[in-house]
């Protein structure tokens, strides 16, 4: 890598960038492609790799290998989605392709577009949202139905064509968008529209295609209706059910005009009924990003309680997480000692926290305290002497009180459930 400067070449790539999209495509991890091709496999031949997608690249004679179709969770709720995994080395010259286009776009995008943009998070998606529907009465909640699926190729191209003057990145953005995907059966499904979710590329591209089919349409056509975006999911904000109902159709003609659909069931007009707010609707509660909005008990600065419009964890999320609990069976794992079991759960029960947790913890209690109860089961069946419940809660209450910090989810929560009934088996 010490030559840091393309020469000769069709395209002004340099070797220095296709370095820091390695370090970058390294720092996230990631699977292997279609080629079965680790990132430490990559690595054994690390110069030459680089160099061969350098000088591909800047030659213009690049071709993408198939994506890798693969089945996962959806990360807020119930379902799966396929995302389109490429190898190791088409992520990195997707990398360099995506920085090239993020310098450009980024600065063009809505402030109220949170998805997959540096300094923005679902948070803060979540947390807009929160604010808007207290000065709102109303909500439109939008789903694009398969909109990773269904993206109008032409009118991406055109897109990114409008925001480059490179003639490489409209080139190879064209070809990932034609590259086809390959399923488990080795099987290869030709594309003629979509962009798989899982690429490097993708989230740039989505964002960019979404600016002008939503966000800055949005702004023209309703200035003054607020709303969040994050990826295909967003929300509307508006003043009356009348309002709600016109928004909601047009941004559905909308959505026909650049090749969308709405998701008939998935999207909705949305009341935000609270204490004060007496009337009444068919729909009062809305899912957004792992969150559903609707009527809560809150608690005021002076202590008084009252009904707020509020986010928390949404069901599908939580089920989601206690079957992740569940597939862990703390209570069989006695070959571990304590340390090793929360070395091995507390950075994914810290990530539970610091995200479902940023609204409205309480309603992630019970599950810390299944977590609790797997651990007191634990207890019982690695120590012998331990097995009485009366000396199991003596421990537990002993250890929890000297190393409160010793799990992540003992700041919120330290007793298990039904530690009565617990069994040692």
């Amino acid at each position: 890598m010490s030559e840091l400067k393309s020469s000769g070449k069709s395209f002004a790539i340099s070797k220095w960038e296709v370095w820091e999209a390695y370090e970058q495509v390294k720092a996230n991890k990631g699977a292997a492609g279609v080629d079965e091709v680790t990132l430490g496999e990559f690595e054994t031949d690390l110069k030459g790799n680089l160099y061969k997608i350098w000088n591909r690249m800047s030659s213009g004679s690049y071709l993408p290998p198939p994506v890798k179709a693969v089945r996962i969770p959806k990360s807020h709720g119930e379902g799966v989605r396929v995302l389109g995994v490429p190898t190791i080395g088409d992520r990195i010259a997707q990398t360099v392709v995506a920085r090239r286009l993020e310098g450009k776009v980024e600065a063009i995008f809505h402030p109220d577009s949170y998805g997959y943009r540096p300094g923005r998070s679902a948070l803060d998606a979540v947390a807009a949202c929160r604010r808007r529907c207290w000065r709102y009465d109303w909500a439109v909640d939008l789903d694009v139905q398969a909109f990773f699926d269904s993206v109008d190729h032409d009118l991406m191209i055109k897109a990114v064509a409008a925001n480059t003057d490179l003639p490489w990145v409209v080139l190879y953005v064209r070809r990932w968008l034609a590259a086809p995907m390959q399923h488990p059966d080795g099987t290869l499904q030709q594309r003629d529209r979509g962009t798989p979710q899982g690429s490097a590329v993708s989230p740039v591209l989505a964002n960019l295609f979404l600016h002008y089919a939503f966000d800055a349409w949005m702004a023209r056509v309703f200035p003054a209706v607020p709303f969040e975006r994050y990826a295909d999911d967003g929300v509307v904000h508006c003043v009356s059910e009348r309002q709600a109902q016109y928004v909601r159709r047009v941004i559905g003609d909308r959505m026909v005009q650049v090749g969308l659909r709405l998701h008939p069931d998935k999207t909705r007009v949305v009341y935000c009924k609270d204490g004060g707010r007496r009337g009444s609707w068919e729909h009062t509660s809305f899912t957004f990003l792992g969150y559903t909005f609707r009527a809560r008990a809150a608690r005021g600065p002076r202590g008084n309680v009252f009904t707020a419009f509020l986010p928390a964890i949404s069901k599908e999320a939580l089920k989601r997480l206690g079957h992740t609990v569940r597939r862990w069976q703390l209570h069989r794992r006695t070959e571990l000692s304590l340390a090793e079991l929360a070395e091995t759960i507390n950075p994914v029960v810290r990530g539970w926290m610091q995200y479902y947790g940023a609204f409205y913890r309480s309603a992630l209690s019970m599950l810390l305290a299944r977590i609790n109860t797997y651990l007191v089961r634990w207890t019982r069946k690695k120590y012998r002497r331990l097995r009485a419940h009366r000396k199991a809660r003596a421990a537990w209450d002993r250890v929890t009180t000297q190393f409160p910090g010793y799990f992540a989810h003992w700041a919120w929560v330290r007793h298990p459930l039904m530690i009565k009934t617990a069994r040692a088996e």
